[in-house]
């Protein structure tokens, strides 16, 4: 097997069949129920796979994580080597009450092709693929950034929409775009379909800033790819802890900035599929005995899909 359109149908069936585990859980206020429910399944469908698969961005370290840990072997073992990273249900909190916004994620590439992120907070950066790489950067002021897009765009700062985690820590963030009076979209969880709006103009998005998890950080420069849009991202580092671990990861330099190319390379496969509904996917339905998934599916060089599947209620 190899990375193609029959492996991403396979991927997009794990990913569906790990959401409708945490479909379950829906509105239970059970959010590490959902959690435990999907990677549970996600990790006995890839095992399923004739793939020689390693887990690099998962659910935390061996010692932290008894499934689909760093490091963890899934597959039968016989087929092409993968790097794997996955995110079981994005938004735990959003499933838990019922709330838009939960999804279960994976990604795919080549081993060797996939970033192994330290489990620790990125500053992030993403924007579409019309915007020239050195009209946005992480190392501009949030002031520059807006200005250059609006120039660009040939916009008034107002005209511009910024996505941002709503977090104490994105306060002067947020309080220098509410001076340059640009509209924000909020979002309380999430950062990997943040990150996503900004790979389609029907989701009136400019710009997705801010700081989140590292590992969500692979999996959004993976979603990214295939849609040519861009980002850059930067490992923040707040003890001696995390930093000895990301040597043994082979970062040397802490203060590095990171292209979506440097994170993703060569060929690689996404899968997001919806577990309640939001604006990149619609949630799991059961109808008649029979579950219905939508996932977004998107495979570098070959295609963009939503995919919709029916799996019967056993």
């Amino acid at each position: 097997m190899s990375i193609n359109k029959n492996l991403a149908t396979l991927l997009s069936l794990v990913t569906s069949k790990a959401a409708i585990a945490s479909f379950k859980y829906i509105g239970k206020k059970d959010k590490n129920g959902a959690d435990k429910a999907a990677v549970d399944v996600m990790r006995n469908e890839l095992n399923k796979l004739d793939i020689d698969g390693e887990i690099v961005i998962g659910e935390g370290e061996l010692d932290e994580a008894p499934m689909l840990y760093v490091g963890e072997k899934v597959g039968l073992g016989n087929g092409i080597s993968l790097d794997i990273a996955v995110d079981p249900v994005e938004g735990t909190n959003f499933v838990a009450n019922n709330l838009p916004g939960g999804m279960s994620i994976l990604s795919v590439a080549k081993k060797g092709d996939l970033f192994n992120a330290p489990e620790t907070y990125m500053e992030k950066i993403a924007f579409g693929s019309e915007i020239p790489n050195d009209c946005l950067d992480l190392d501009y002021s949030v002031k520059k950034n807006i200005n250059n897009l609006a120039d660009f765009k040939r916009v008034k700062t107002s005209e511009l929409s910024v996505c941002i985690l709503d977090r104490p820590r994105h306060k002067k963030i947020i309080d220098e775009l509410k001076r340059l009076k640009v509209n924000i979209k909020f979002i309380t969880d999430g950062d990997v379909s943040g990150a996503l709006f900004v790979s389609n103009k029907k989701y009136l998005v400019d710009l997705f800033i801010g700081i989140g998890g590292g590992p969500e950080g692979v999996l959004a420069a993976s979603a990214l790819d295939s849609f040519n849009c861009k980002f850059q991202g930067r490992f923040l580092f707040n003890d001696d802890a995390t930093k000895n671990r990301a040597r043994k990861m082979g970062i040397k330099d802490f203060n590095k900035k990171y292209s979506l190319n440097e994170i993703v390379k060569g060929e690689s496969i996404f899968c997001s599929t919806g577990i309640t509904n939001s604006d990149i996917v619609k949630g799991v339905k059961f109808l008649n005995n029979t579950y219905e998934t939508e996932t977004l599916v998107t495979h570098k060089n070959n295609s963009i899909n939503i995919v919709k599947n029916k799996i019967a209620n056993t």
